[in-house]
């Protein structure tokens, strides 16, 4: 067999551990669960232009909608959108334009693998506990696939009854 070199640089490093690590968002994009709530999915990825563990494991963070009011917590945007370098009191013209924004843009986030329970099942789940800016600004990561913005990516809804779980 020929063209095929091992490389243990370049293996996964399993679930990533607690800690502190430098991120670049990848994809922001509204989303619906299957029980109809709405929330913004936040696809992170580790970065490889830097030295740290898990170098090209995403991190995943969801911001839910209240059921009571139907809107976001413009807290968490704005959170965030600080630790990404945003720029203080910008308008954006729609949902899509604010998530775009954040797209490739460097952060630091400390995260933390925990236990939760819903609906009777145990679920383990690493949550972003907090957001940082970046002590690396200028971004030299190198991506398997481009960054996409929200009018990039599209959602697939499937019936219930179709799931085989």
């Amino acid at each position: 067999m020929t063209g095929f070199t091992l490389d243990f640089e370049n293996k996964f490093d399993g679930a990533i551990k607690d800690g502190t690590y430098e991120v670049v968002i990848y994809i922001m994009n509204e989303d619906v669960a299957g029980t109809g709530t709405e929330f913004t999915n936040v696809n992170m990825i580790i970065r490889n232009d830097i030295e740290q563990p898990h170098k090209n494991q995403h991190v995943f963070h969801r911001i839910w909608k209240s059921k009571e009011t139907n809107k976001y917590n413009m807290m968490m945007f704005n959170t965030i959108g600080y630790a990404a370098s945003l720029e203080n009191g910008k308008q954006y013209g729609s949902m899509d334009e604010l998530l775009d924004d954040y797209v490739g843009k460097p952060i630091k986030v400390r995260v933390k693998n925990e236990t939760s329970e819903y609906n009777g099942k145990t679920y383990e789940n690493l949550n972003v506990k907090s957001w940082d800016k970046s002590e690396f600004p200028i971004v030299q990561h190198e991506y398997k696939e481009a960054p996409k913005k929200s009018t990039d990516v599209t959602t697939t809804d499937i019936p219930a009854d179709d799931l085989p779980f």
